[in-house]
């Protein structure tokens, strides 16, 4: 899986193909593309999908020029989630429309540039991405996902997240905890407690924090203390859940036990 964000004025690239799907969002501006022999444009807020192999090429439709971030993703990777997501094998999803409002899609790549892709923050990302490419290819209503569940399973994992909340777990320690792969555990886990397991496993890190900052610890050791690479990591962590940074948090607390 690769990352991409850019602003180009003019022509932005000529004609090309890559073995990748390549999912957008454009933030600004308007950007053209030739694809599947017709012309398409996007504007802030709309969705690019493109599907492997396919030629095409990209350019501004205005003079303001346009910017964009992309996700690209191995179809295989895919192949792996949608079989996972549907249980059983599925041909990879062809999303008829390259341009559209597709919800879910616009979510994953927000999620996707939001924060530091970890390993479970990946297999997340690859999830939202199967589902949205599901809910948008031809014909389709809403797409059929398996509901089955392995509950003693999504305990270990939950149980293994608390038990580790002071460090990044990696998706091969879930596998081989809960003997499922990572994009069914994924799916099973938002099922029974909401949310995914690298999200559970944030606010949990998180909430050490919090704990850490009322007993008064300095907060470059509150962010070491939460498995946080720096504390400039940490402060857009907390400051995306909660709304205030780390400072603001402590100084209030602070504040509030001396009135």
């Amino acid at each position: 899986m690769e990352l991409f964000s850019a602003w180009f004025a003019g022509a932005a690239y000529q004609k090309h193909r890559h073995d990748t799907y390549a999912v957008g969002l454009t933030d600004s501006g308007v950007q053209v593309f030739g694809y599947r022999g017709s012309t398409h444009a996007s504007t802030p807020g709309q969705v690019v999908v493109l599907y492997p192999d396919e030629v095409h090429d990209g350019r501004a439709g205005t003079g303001e020029g346009f910017g964009y971030r992309i996700v690209y993703v191995e179809p295989s990777v895919l192949g792996e989630a949608i079989r996972d997501l549907r249980g059983k094998p599925y041909p990879l999803p062809f999303v008829a429309a390259p341009v559209s409002t597709n919800a879910m899609l616009s979510r994953a790549i927000e999620d996707a540039f939001h924060g530091r892709l970890e390993s479970l923050a990946v297999d997340s990302l690859v999830v939202s991405l199967a589902e949205g490419l599901l809910a948008g290819e031809r014909g389709a209503v809403r797409p059929s996902v398996s509901r089955r569940v392995d509950a003693p399973a999504v305990e270990r994992a939950r149980q293994f997240l608390d038990a580790e909340r002071t460090r990044v777990v990696h998706s091969a320690e879930l596998e081989s905890i809960t003997r499922l792969t990572r994009y069914e555990l994924a799916r099973q886990f938002r099922i029974l407690l909401g949310t995914s397991p690298h999200r559970y496993l944030l606010m949990r890190r998180l909430d050490l924090a919090r704990e850490r900052i009322h007993g008064g610890r300095p907060l470059a050791e509150v962010a070491c203390d939460a498995g946080f690479a720096d504390q400039a990591h940490f402060t857009r962590a907390f400051k995306s859940a909660f709304g205030l940074t780390p400072a603001r948090y402590r100084a209030l607390r602070a504040g509030s036990r001396s009135t």
